[in-house]
């Protein structure tokens, strides 16, 4: 019996074979774009800013408290009102203030009588001892008497002084243009010195405190160009501003209970630094922003 040995050639790849190798071929090529494109994206435009949202408009706020207390007469502006600087904003009863001043000008009146007579008795008395009618004793005496009463009218006119500009004192103006916030001053309110009656925030100098993270603040610099949006407006309306400070040291550090990182279990926590951003005045006065508004900052390090 003869056994017949039958060759067999290689099968040519099936259809799906080829499809399954061009699939992948295709994967790896659009991986390979893919990564090209967020590294060229990275090296091109991500590496030239740096962004945060955690950002917080700011302002220089005015606080207004009484130099001298008193009893509330008169309050002029409430909440949400706008003042210009000068504006009065309240008036303390001044029946104290007028009497105390009236006292105190009678004691200078007084004082100055008192130093008039003072110095006409010791002219005098130059007089007579230079003839050697007195003795110099009796010259330095009156002298002394002169040197006192000057004293005591020196005195009674500080304390004039000091009660006209207590009588100043009770009407309070506004120190500088912007709009009445946390008004907590009632009419007929007993008020000490010091205490705080209201707000004013200066709409028109605006800033904003953007917390960056540390290992973002390379390449930060004071005088690098921003771009910002609110929340308030959306990405619709753009503020520009400029960097104006680097905060000396991180929020923990001056938190109230700093952390104790050299005692217990450490555990490293990227740390954020206040960066300070100065905001255009004619973008605010289009777009009026409030203290305390979230904002999207985007700084340009490649300027």
């Amino acid at each position: 019996m003869t056994t017949q040995h039958t060759e067999h050639s290689p099968s040519p790849a099936s259809p799906k074979g080829k499809t399954r190798k061009l699939l992948f071929s295709i994967f790896f090529v659009v991986i390979a774009c893919s990564a090209l494109s967020a590294g060229a994206y990275y090296f091109l435009v991500l590496s030239k800013h740096v962004t945060t949202d955690n950002a917080y408009v700011g302002a220089e706020i005015a606080q207004i408290t009484p130099s001298t207390g008193g009893t509330i007469k008169e309050i002029h502006y409430n909440d949400t009102q706008s003042v210009k600087a000068g504006d009065v904003l309240v008036v303390i009863d001044d029946t104290d203030a007028k009497l105390a001043l009236a006292k105190a000008q009678a004691d200078m009146a007084k004082a100055d009588a008192g130093l008039k007579r003072a110095k006409l008795d010791y002219v005098r008395r130059q007089l007579l001892g230079s003839s050697g009618a007195v003795s110099d004793e009796e010259v330095t005496t009156t002298e002394n008497d002169m040197l006192a009463a000057q004293a005591i009218f020196d005195a009674a006119k500080v304390v004039a002084d000091q009660a006209q500009v207590d009588l100043g004192r009770t009407i309070i103006k506004a120190p500088i243009d912007g709009v009445v916030s946390k008004r907590t001053v009632q009419l007929g309110q007993r008020v000490q010195a010091g205490s705080s009656l209201m707000f004013i925030v200066p709409m028109d100098k605006m800033h904003v405190d953007a917390n960056f993270k540390e290992v973002q603040l390379k390449k930060v610099k004071i005088g690098q160009e921003v771009e910002l949006s609110a929340d308030l407006y959306g990405s619709d309306v753009i503020f520009h501003g400029k960097v104006s400070g680097i905060s000396g040291g991180t929020g923990s550090a001056f938190a109230v209970i700093p952390a104790q990182n050299a005692t217990g279990n450490w555990i490293k926590v990227v740390q954020r630094l206040p960066v300070r951003i100065d905001l255009l005045p004619e973008e605010l006065a289009e777009h009026a922003l409030q203290v305390g508004l979230s904002m999207d900052v985007d700084i340009h390090v490649a300027e």
